[in-house]
C-alpha cells in the first residue's frame, strides 16, 4: 500500500489531466461544431444503442439526473437530431433516438474528437499508452474493493 500522500498526488494527478482533456474537448466542440459536450454525450449514448434508449437509461447511462437529460434531449429534438417517441410496451415511458441527421452529424463529431484526443495524447508511445490503462484498470479494481 502506498502513503495516503502519494494516494492523494495519484487522485489530483487523474483529475488534473481528466479536466484539462474535458477542457480541451468542450473548447473544440464549440468552435467547430457549435455544439457541446453533454450534447455530444448524450448522441454518443445514443449512436450506441440502435433502438435507442429510454430517458431514465440514458440518464443513468450518462450519471446525471432526469432535469439534464430532459433539456438536452428536447434542444436535440428541435435541432432534428434526434426522436422522443412513447415506448411500445410503456406509454408511459419516452424512448430516445437518433434521427438520420443526428446519426451523420454525431460520425462527424465522433471522427474529430478521435482526432483531437490523438493529438492531445500525441506524445505517448504505444507501450506507454498501455501501462497507463493496465494501471488504470488497477486503479478502478482498488477503488471498487474499497467498500466506501
Amino acid at each position: 500500500m502506498t502513503d495516503s500522500k502519494q494516494s492523494l498526488r495519484l487522485w489530483l494527478k487523474l483529475l488534473s489531466c481528466s479536466t484539462a482533456i474535458e477542457k480541451k474537448a468542450r473548447a473544440m466542440l464549440t468552435r467547430r461544431f457549435d455544439t457541446t459536450l453533454p450534447r455530444f454525450d448524450v448522441m454518443a449514448a445514443l449512436d450506441r444503442e440502435p433502438d435507442g434508449l429510454t430517458m431514465g437509461a440514458l440518464s443513468e447511462h450518462l450519471l446525471v439526473s432526469n432535469g439534464n437529460v430532459t433539456t438536452i434531449v428536447a434542444r436535440l429534438v428541435e435541432d432534428g437530431l434526434v426522436t422522443r417517441t412513447q415506448d411500445k410496451t410503456d406509454r408511459r415511458v419516452l424512448r430516445v433516438r437518433l434521427t438520420a441527421k443526428g446519426k451523420r452529424d454525431f460520425r462527424l463529431y465522433a471522427a474529430a474528437h478521435e482526432a483531437w484526443i490523438e493529438q492531445l495524447l500525441g506524445d505517448l508511445a504505444d507501450n506507454e499508452i498501455h501501462h497507463l490503462l493496465s494501471g488504470l484498470g488497477r486503479v478502478k479494481t482498488s477503488i471498487e474493493r474499497s467498500g466506501l
